[in-house]
C-alpha cells in the first residue's frame, strides 16, 4: 500500500502556506486607551502614556517590508499551522532550518499523524495506526492490516531525494518557504499592539477581495512575523517561534527503523 501522504495533498499544503505569506496583508485603526481623569493618573500611568508607540514613525507598509526582511533572515523557525488544502486541512507543527533539517509532525484532515525528522540527505518518517487506515481506506482489509502491523508507530527511513520523501521534506525546506516573503507593494494598515504567545506584537490588517488577513508582527526584538491568519472563503493560520534556534532532528535507534529501500512495492 502508499505509506506516504499524497504528493498532491503536500503539494497542496506547501501552496497554501506559500500563498498565504506573500498576501499583502494589514489593516485596521491604531488602538488608543488610558484613564478618563487624566488629574488622575499615577505617575507610571503618565511616564508609560509618553512612550512612543511601537513602530509610531513608520508606515503598515514600511512595518510589513520590515516584518518579512527579519524573517527571511532567520536561519531556524518553528512553524505551527492549521490550513486549508484541495483533500480537507493540514495541520503542522515543524521546526526547520536553512541547512535543510528539520523535525515536527503533520497531518490531514486530523486522520492520524505522521512524526517526521530529516538529517543531512535521511529523512525518516513515522505513521500511527490511524493515519495508515486513513492512507489504506478502500484497499483490502488484509494488506492494511499488513503495512499497520510492519509499520505502525515504526520509523521508515528513506533518501531525501525520493520522490515521495522529497515532495514531504521539500515542506522542511525554510529556503523556500521564506522565499515566499519576497517584499512588495502592500497597503498595510496597522492596528493595536496585541500578544501571541505572550509577545507584544503589532497588528496589521488588510482586505483583500473576499478575504480578510491578519499579520502579527514583534514589537520586541527583530520585528519578526509572529502570526498569520485568513478568512474568508477558506481560513487557517500560520505561527513562528523559536527563530535561530537549532532544529532538534535526531536520527531514531536501528531497532525502531524500516529501510523503505528493502520493502517491496
Amino acid at each position: 500500500m502508499h505509506v506516504l501522504l499524497s504528493t498532491r495533498a503536500r503539494r497542496g499544503a506547501l501552496a497554501a502556506l506559500c500563498a498565504a505569506a506573500v498576501l499583502t496583508l494589514p489593516a485596521c485603526g491604531t488602538g488608543s486607551g488610558g484613564d478618563n481623569s487624566p488629574a488622575k493618573k499615577s505617575a507610571k500611568a503618565a511616564k508609560a502614556e509618553k512612550k512612543p508607540a511601537p513602530f509610531a514613525d513608520q508606515s503598515g507598509p514600511e512595518v510589513m517590508d520590515q516584518a518579512f526582511a527579519a524573517t527571511r533572515a532567520a536561519t531556524s523557525l518553528t512553524l505551527k499551522a492549521d490550513m486549508p488544502d484541495p483533500e480537507g486541512r493540514v495541520a503542522v507543527d515543524v521546526a526547520l532550518d536553512k541547512k535543510g533539517d528539520c523535525a515536527g509532525t503533520m497531518s490531514m484532515n486530523g486522520q492520524g499523524t505522521v512524526t517526521l525528522t530529516k538529517t543531512g540527505s535521511t529523512v525518516y518518517m513515522k505513521y500511527d495506526e490511524e493515519l495508515l487506515r486513513a492512507q489504506g481506506k478502500g484497499q483490502p482489509k488484509a494488506e492494511v492490516d499488513a503495512a499497520v502491523e510492519m509499520l505502525a508507530d515504526r520509523w521508515i527511513k528513506a533518501d531525501a531525494k525520493e520522490p515521495d520523501a522529497k515532495d514531504l521534506v521539500g515542506f522542511c525546506d525554510l529556503d523556500e518557504l521564506l522565499a515566499a516573503f519576497e517584499g512588495g507593494d502592500n497597503v498595510a494598515r496597522k492596528g493595536p499592539v496585541s500578544t501571541v504567545d505572550g509577545r507584544p506584537a503589532l497588528t496589521l490588517t488588510e482586505t483583500d477581495g473576499s478575504s480578510d488577513y491578519t499579520v502579527h508582527v514583534a514589537t520586541e526584538g527583530k520585528p519578526y512575523l509572529l502570526k498569520v491568519a485568513w478568512t474568508g472563503k477558506e481560513e487557517g493560520t500560520m505561527a513562528f517561534s523559536e527563530f535561530d534556534r537549532p532544529v532538534a532532528a535526531e536520527i531514531p535507534a536501528d531497532k525502531d527503523v524500516v529501510d523503505l529501500a528493502n520493502l517491496d512495492g
